[in-house]
């Protein structure tokens, strides 16, 4: 073990033993230890720590490969899990893009000495709001769940009310998400949903709209897969409380639906993912924002705009930010939140994304979307003691109910692993009244013969437990 008095750590800064001992000195201590003084002895490790030794650069290449080849992921397994990070195409353009230099390592930085990328975040927002219909989008949050809680706290200062309302239908570690957001400030109340069909109970919401609550929270398609067709309805009523209608959204599947802002959304929120992001072990999340133009809006986004500004030379324009003031940024604590990292590489990918699709493209996978995904639904409702949970239409998701089956989700999925599929997320523990279902995801990436290769497997795995 080195000595810890002449050792200098090649990548901890001011380890040099000469500017260790002055940094000492300044404070009036001569030792290390003396810095851990306050430290109940009870609490300190009194042995030396069980580090193994080094690798080399291939040992350690080995190892990691070794521990990383115990892993199935969705390219060794069909999958069909889904509920919130979801199996797409992605095309080899959008990693040849952020995988350049000068973007992928492009977190923070000024138009003077970070070239492209206000740019490429100004072409994304620009793209995305075309999409969404709406005028004015920020740069990404980490994922849909900090979209979804900073777009309900923008309708608190917005209305200065404290109460947001939401279906039960949200994901559940979505909805953990929003409340711990809000906490500090608006109370989160449920809204039923209808048992037959997964939608929103309208009767239920207009009875608890009140002169307090800020914003009424929906999504459309929802966590569920179902296609909200009453958003029209809830937005009027929650226009007629004075409260702001917010929409969450998965945007791949604006190909095919209307935009939120055509049936009433005053904000427009979801999940970036679906853009041309790799699931990478549940990550590659983005969250997004979008409104209209409109101040009482624009000047509650917590986080950066970027439009284009003129500059010094007259008829020059450049990028930049948008009420910059308004931010954590320039005003630290006195920001309208605290924002911090934002993940503006998945931003600069759903650019290159949508710019690669255009309009045509989205409307194409959306309806592939579509088409494989009541196929999928249909074939699965043919098998014995199986049936869709909910009726109605749905967009990439549905759920399917398995309690006349005698078999719990958990063991229909373990069998499935066996055959080399991944089945449904379970649902029984986020929705224990249901029983036994399941949450299944289907996608442009799926051909028929993935499908009917899962029914098969159902059927099979169905009736050997009813023999």
């Amino acid at each position: 073990m080195a000595d810890n008095r002449t050792y200098a750590h090649p990548y901890i800064p001011n380890t040099v033993p000469e500017v260790r001992d002055a940094m000492l000195k300044e404070i009036g201590l001569t030792s290390m230890d003396q810095l851990h003084d306050a430290i109940p002895d009870s609490l300190k490790l009194d042995r030396e720590m069980n580090i193994p030794a080094a690798m080399n650069e291939y040992e350690l290449r080995r190892h990691i490969e070794g521990l990383l080849a115990k892993n199935k992921h969705g390219a060794d397994y069909l999958n069909f899990l889904g509920a919130g990070c979801w199996q797409h195409f992605i095309p080899a353009v959008c990693d040849e893009i952020n995988q350049r230099s000068e973007f992928v390592t492009a977190y923070a930085g000024e138009p003077y000495e970070d070239h492209g990328r206000f740019q490429a975040l100004f072409e994304y927002q620009s793209l995305l709001a075309e999409l969404v219909d709406m005028d004015v989008v920020n740069v990404p949050t980490f994922d849909w769940a900090q979209a979804a809680s900073t777009a309900i706290r923008m309708a608190g200062r917005v209305t200065g009310r404290k109460t947001a309302l939401m279906p039960r239908s949200v994901d559940p570690d979505k909805a953990a998400i929003i409340r711990n957001y809000c906490m500090p400030v608006m109370d989160i109340q449920y809204i039923e949903i209808d048992p037959a069909t997964g939608k929103m109970d309208v009767d239920d919401l207009r009875g608890k709209l009140s002169g307090d609550v800020a914003a009424v929270y929906y999504e459309n398609p929802g966590y569920l897969g179902i296609i909200e067709d009453q958003g029209a309805a809830i937005s009027a009523l929650a226009h007629e409380a004075g409260a702001v209608s917010v929409v969450g959204v998965d945007p791949i599947s604006l190909g095919v639906l209307e935009p939120p802002a055509r049936y009433g959304a005053d904000i427009v929120c979801g999940d970036l993912q679906p853009l041309g992001m790799h699931m990478n072990y549940g990550g590659g999340q983005a969250g997004f924002i979008a409104t209209r133009d409109e101040e009482k809006f624009v000047m509650e986004y917590p986080s950066r705009l970027f439009g284009i500004v003129p500059t010094e030379v007259e008829g020059e324009y450049g990028f930049g930010d948008v009420a910059y003031e308004r931010t954590s940024f320039a005003l630290r604590e006195k920001g309208k939140e605290s924002v911090g990292t934002q993940t503006a590489l998945w931003g600069i990918t759903a650019g290159v994304y949508l710019a690669l699709l255009g309009p045509a493209g989205m409307q194409e996978v959306g309806s592939t979307i579509i088409q494989k995904s009541g196929y999928a639904a249909k074939r699965l409702a043919e098998i014995p003691g199986v049936s869709l949970r909910f009726e109605g239409a749905f967009f990439k998701e549905f759920v399917v109910d398995f309690n006349k089956t005698g078999l719990t989700v958990a063991e229909i999925n373990r069998r499935l692993m066996d055959e080399g599929i991944f089945g449904g997320k379970d649902l029984s523990a986020g929705y224990p009244a249901w029983g036994q279902c399941a949450l299944y995801c289907v996608t442009e990436i799926h051909t028929q013969a993935d499908l009917d290769r899962l029914a098969a497997a159902l059927r099979s795995i169905v009736g050997t437990s009813s023999n």
